[in-house]
């Protein structure tokens, strides 16, 4: 070959270019193919984890904590408004301490009024039952002696009897000092205290007129079912705690207060009534008392 003279190489000696082999694949497993859903078909859930599932039923169990605390308030607000909406039935007051009185709106003892005065009503009552027990003691509000009877003739009127049903409640529950003689019931109101004969204090709870005389007997022998007759009795209201003291003070009142009286007479050998209006949590200044005395028209 002369100098400077470029030889070619036969194009069989031409370089190949090849392809760059990857790596090997030997001994790999080849890849998955993923399962795809059919078409149209929802995708599949995926369970809830144990916390998830933990947060899940508290928060049912407050959902349903919430609504029962919310009918129970419900159920609460209805009943507390019979005591907080005072009743009309005693017509306008006549006087500061009377307007500030306020009666819950349940079932009472009948009665329509004949007079009123500044200082007294003249009322015709009709016949009413009532539930009545002895008073242990002497005196007539001592604390011990009227929360033991109150809880007897409450034991009668919330189931303890033949009948064992329960009642609404009612209004008043009567306090007298008179004459002597398993179903729960609608709570009545007035409770009524009175003395006997032999000087005995007697509580009586007036019984829901929608039973008439067809009440159950009740299951402790201490308790007494009777029907009180229809009179005419003339009542002084007032406010305040009720003592014995207070009592003899009202009746006092109340007798000189009818020693004018034109048209009616208080009937011999009466004796005050106490009527009681109000549940024990209610402010001194709310309540509603009454005393009475049965009174007759004069010859």
């Amino acid at each position: 070959m002369a100098a400077g003279r470029c030889d070619l190489l036969p194009a069989s000696s031409s370089p190949r270019f090849l392809p760059r082999r990857g790596p090997s694949l030997r001994g790999r497993r080849p890849p998955t193919a993923m399962a795809l859903p059919p078409p149209g078909a929802a995708p599949r859930r995926r369970s809830p984890t144990a916390l998830e599932t933990r947060v899940s039923l508290v928060a049912a169990l407050a959902a349903q904590t919430i609504s029962l605390s919310q009918r129970a308030l419900r159920e609460l607000l209805t009943e507390a408004a019979k005591y907080a909406a005072p009743s009309r039935r005693f017509g306008e007051p006549r006087s500061l301490e009377e307007a500030l009185m306020s009666v819950p709106d349940l079932e009472t003892v009948d009665f329509k009024v004949l007079k009123r005065t500044a200082n007294y009503e003249i009322r015709e009552v009709k016949p009413f039952f009532i539930a009545e027990t002895t008073m242990p003691g002497k005196s007539g509000f001592d604390f011990s002696g009227s929360g033991q009877a109150f809880n007897v003739l409450a034991g009668y009127l919330f189931g303890k009897n033949a009948a064992s049903e329960e009642m609404e409640m009612t209004t008043p529950v009567l306090t007298r000092r008179a004459q002597s003689d398993g179903e729960r019931m609608e709570m009545t109101n007035p409770v009524i205290t009175k003395q006997g004969e032999e000087g005995a204090w007697q509580m009586s709870f007036v019984l829901p007129s929608k039973y008439g005389g067809n009440l159950p007997q009740p299951k402790d022998p201490s308790v007494r079912i009777r029907e009180v007759p229809g009179k005419i009795v003339a009542v002084s209201a007032f406010s305040g705690l009720v003592t014995d003291e207070v009592v003899r003070e009202k009746e006092l009142r109340l007798r000189d207060a009818l020693r004018g009286e034109p048209e009616f007479q208080v009937k011999e050998s009466t004796s005050v009534e106490v009527a009681q209006f109000n549940p024990p949590f209610t402010l001194p200044f709310a309540r509603r008392n009454e005393v009475s005395l049965e009174v007759e028209k004069k010859g």
